[in-house]
């Protein structure tokens, strides 16, 4: 923050210390018998009311600024603080390399939804190579800037772009998702790899108009010789911090809750439908005792029905059941991660103003690694909620490259067979119960 030199209070203050100096001075050189001509001058310079130049204080700010920023730590902290920020970059690096690689080598997981997933590995792999190696040698030094000014844009314009497009491609899986449990018929027709390539292209894209304005002049980035700090502008400010993630949040938020409801709509439904009870299905017990029995044949075609619309029903509840629980994980992981870095850089400017932070590092820096903790967990979300992709990646961590996709295929028929005999093992358990009942009456 540069300070107002001009200030009425401030010159007020430094011309009255000035006078009185300078008085004092004048009256032991004319006690001493002795007088300077050029004292009168300097009595009527230091007495005017022009404004004091402000480029040296400027300057001093500037160093201050800098000085502000930077953390002393001692050797024990530096290697604490080395070794887990280096852990989470090479866990961001492998789990995103393995996301990549499963879904581009593995045919059964070539498929155009999970092109969104690969795009958001790609960001946030990004974020790990050009982003987190550089904030790990800053923070470790005591968080001083030393890779000059031509790079820290270079930087900050990575750092942006990359954070910016793994949160939109969250925001985009989710209405992804949320189409896919509201439109199963008609979606997944316009589901094709064209489609996904345009709305992948969109998000980077959107991420890149957050990213040019500080490059092209509209807010310049705060950036000296020991500081390296995004642009404090307030409407940047604003405008980056909604599209980057207020916005994302919502719209999850919003597809989060369409499909909670999905799901508790189907709940509800599964739960009163299922196998009538034997009692109403079997017969009915007539005045006189007597057992009517419903034709055979008639029985069957009924339960057949039952136990379709039954698997089907089921099928629909699990899908959207799975749905509700993986999305809720992802925008609960991401709101935890990066809510307080937004706060805190939404509000910095309205608090520190423009031309510098004065939040302190440690905490600016812990948020913005909880923010980057986002891009390690991604992965391992969607590896425990995806059989396939667990499947692949214990493969390959294994060392198990050949047969993968032959792996694959027979454990997907493995589980068809077992899905195909549920139905037969319920109607044979419903035709012992129908036969127990009758040998009771």
């Amino acid at each position: 923050m540069v300070i107002d030199i001009n200030s009425s209070f401030m010159h007020s203050n430094i011309r009255s210390y000035v006078i009185e100096e300078l008085k004092d001075h004048s009256t032991s050189i004319m006690i001493s018998g002795s007088f300077d001509p050029r004292l009168p001058k300097i009595l009527q310079e230091a007495t005017t009311t022009s404004p004091i130049p402000t480029s040296t204080f400027t300057s001093e700010n500037d160093t201050l600024c800098g000085e502000l920023m930077i953390l002393n730590y001692g050797h024990i902290e530096k290697l604490v603080i080395g070794a887990i920020l280096s852990l989470i970059t090479l866990l961001t690096i492998a789990g995103n390399c393995l996301v990549v690689i499963s879904v581009c080598f593995v045919k059964k997981l070539r498929q155009p939804s999970n092109y969104l997933i690969v795009s958001l590995a790609l960001a946030d792999l990004s974020v790990a190579i050009a982003v987190m190696p550089f904030v790990s040698v800053t923070d470790l030094i005591g968080g001083e800037w030393i890779f000059g000014h031509v790079f820290c844009n270079v930087f900050i314009a990575m750092d942006v772009m990359c954070c910016t497009a793994s949160i939109m491609t969250l925001c985009v899986i989710s209405i992804d998702r949320y189409l896919g449990i509201t439109r199963p018929l008609t979606y997944p027709v316009r589901q094709n790899g064209r489609c996904m390539a345009k709305m992948i292209l969109c998000v980077w894209l959107l991420s890149a108009s957050i990213t040019l304005p500080p490059l092209f002049g509209w807010a310049q980035n705060v950036n000296d010789d020991k500081v390296c700090l995004i642009s404090q502008d307030f409407g940047y400010t604003i405008y980056s911090t909604a599209v980057a993630f207020y916005i994302p949040m919502s719209v999850m938020l919003f597809m989060y809750y369409r499909i909670f409801k999905a799901a508790k709509r189907s709940a509800a439904k599964h739960k009163f439908t299922g196998l009538p009870r034997p009692e109403e299905s079997d017969g009915m017990i007539s005045a006189n005792g007597n057992v009517k029995i419903h034709k055979e044949s008639e029985e069957c075609t009924n339960l057949s029905k039952l136990l379709r619309n039954d698997r089907k029903n089921i099928s629909i509840f699990k899908r959207e059941q799975k749905a509700a629980t993986t999305l809720g994980i992802i925008v609960g992981a991401f709101t935890v991660c990066w809510l307080p870095f937004f706060i805190l850089s939404t509000a910095r400017p309205f608090i520190c103003g423009t031309e510098c932070s004065c939040i302190p590092l440690w905490l600016e820096r812990t948020f913005l690694w909880l923010g980057y903790a986002n891009s390690l967990i991604n992965p391992f979300i969607y590896a425990f909620f995806n059989r396939d992709l667990r499947t692949t990646y214990r493969n390959l961590l294994q060392c198990r490259y050949r047969n993968i996709n032959r792996k694959l295929s027979a454990a997907g028929m493995h589980e068809a067979l077992k899905l195909a005999e549920r139905p037969d093992h319920a109607f044979r358990t419903r035709r012992q119960s129908r036969e127990n009942f009758r040998s009771i009456t």
